[in-house]
């Protein structure tokens, strides 16, 4: 049992991790010398020194993917609190649904925002020699990932 917990803690806390490096990070568009994320795009040199940033747009569907991806970490986060307190305060049998519920929560909340800048980043970046970066791709793997967490919560009980 020590073994299982300890399993789904790593993989709650990998989800963790994603979620937060793909919303920080600014590689969500990567091309020609330009780095763009969810807060701000960036011009580099060769080299790869920073020549210039300047805030992103303030398009209504960039900020819907901002909230729904700092949404998301905010329910993993509380995800997490709530699993350590139901691990010590549930009785015997009793399974961790709301755990389960704020993670799955937080699955769907990184794949609406990953969906909608998908859909939508053709708006804001005309050039088509731009690709996904990093962060993005960790964005859709955190989704499963997360989804996968939150049904292990929904599914576990707690034993002696």
């Amino acid at each position: 049992m020590l073994l299982l917990l300890l399993g789904i803690l790593f993989l709650h806390i990998a989800v963790l991790v994603l979620l937060f490096v793909s919303t920080i990070v600014s590689q969500w568009l990567v091309g020609n010398g330009h780095t763009t994320d969810l807060w701000q795009n960036c011009t580099t040199f060769a080299s790869g020194a920073v020549q210039h940033c300047y805030s992103s747009s303030v398009s209504e569907w960039l900020q819907s993917v901002q909230a729904t991806m700092i949404l998301s970490v905010i329910f993993s986060v509380l995800a997490l609190f709530l699993f350590f307190c139901q691990l010590f305060t549930l009785t015997k049998g009793g399974r961790f649904y709301i755990t389960g519920f704020f993670q799955i929560l937080a699955g769907l909340c990184v794949m609406s925002a990953a969906a909608i800048y998908t859909v939508r980043h053709s708006e804001w970046h005309v050039n088509t020699d731009y690709s996904y970066g990093f962060a993005y791709i960790l964005a859709w793997v955190a989704f499963p990932l997360a989804l996968l967490s939150g049904i292990i919560y929904v599914i576990l009980r707690k034993r002696e």
